[in-house]
């Protein structure tokens, strides 16, 4: 048998309805007392030492296997007709029956994730801030403001008025400070979305 494990069955799994028709099935009791006895046995060995059909046999042995009171073993053997035998043999493992947990407790335990995003939501926004003030240190604004500024000493040699003229700067000025794209914002909301999907699917997991 494999190392003793815990099984955890909440009372909202659909396992516990097939762990009660097994403890409620006498046929499911034979099988089990007489592995219990013995290491281990193919559905043929069971079917012949407690006078089950076949099909009766195969029929409960799929009801424990999905309970998990039973296993198939690594093992296996070969008939003279080559056909593949299945071992089977009870797994070693203590069944315990969680409690249905409240709406508010399983919010409760999606805590830790939330926080988790917001670590990592902010991390990736000091890491944009200081990405963004190292470009601007290392890109010197020169060029853009010769631009700017050829072009309002064009303005000024063709007559334009000032308030053109201060148009033009403004708009450089808008050039040299032009904010870094919201990365965080789309990390937030992409990390928000997994939350939501996952937390659906496993909801009642939690």
């Amino acid at each position: 048998m494999t190392d003793e494990k815990f099984m955890l069955v909440s009372l909202e799994d659909a396992k516990i309805k097939s762990l009660a028709e097994v403890l409620g099935n006498k046929t499911c009791k034979k099988i089990i007392d007489y592995l219990a006895d013995n290491e281990e046995a193919s559905q043929k060995d069971l079917s012949l030492a407690l006078d089950i059909p076949m099909n009766t046999m195969e029929y409960n042995m799929k009801k424990l296997l999905l309970s998990g009171l039973v296993q198939k073993r690594k093992n296996f053997f070969w008939s003279k007709k080559g056909k593949k035998i299945v071992m089977y043999e009870l797994s070693n493992k203590s069944i315990v029956i969680s409690p249905k947990k409240s709406v508010g407790e399983k919010f409760k335990s999606l805590v830790p994730a939330f926080m988790l995003t917001g670590v990592l939501t902010f991390g990736v926004y000091v890491y944009e801030k200081l990405m963004y003030s190292s470009k601007q240190l290392i890109e010197s604004p020169q060029f853009e403001l010769a631009k700017v500024s050829s072009a309002g000493n064009s303005l000024i040699a063709a007559g334009a008025s000032d308030s053109i003229r201060n148009a033009t700067f403004e708009y450089g000025k808008e050039l040299l400070y032009y904010p870094p794209s919201p990365l965080w914002t789309w990390f937030l909301a992409g990390a928000l979305l997994v939350l939501f999907v996952v937390s659906i699917v496993n909801w009642r997991k939690l």
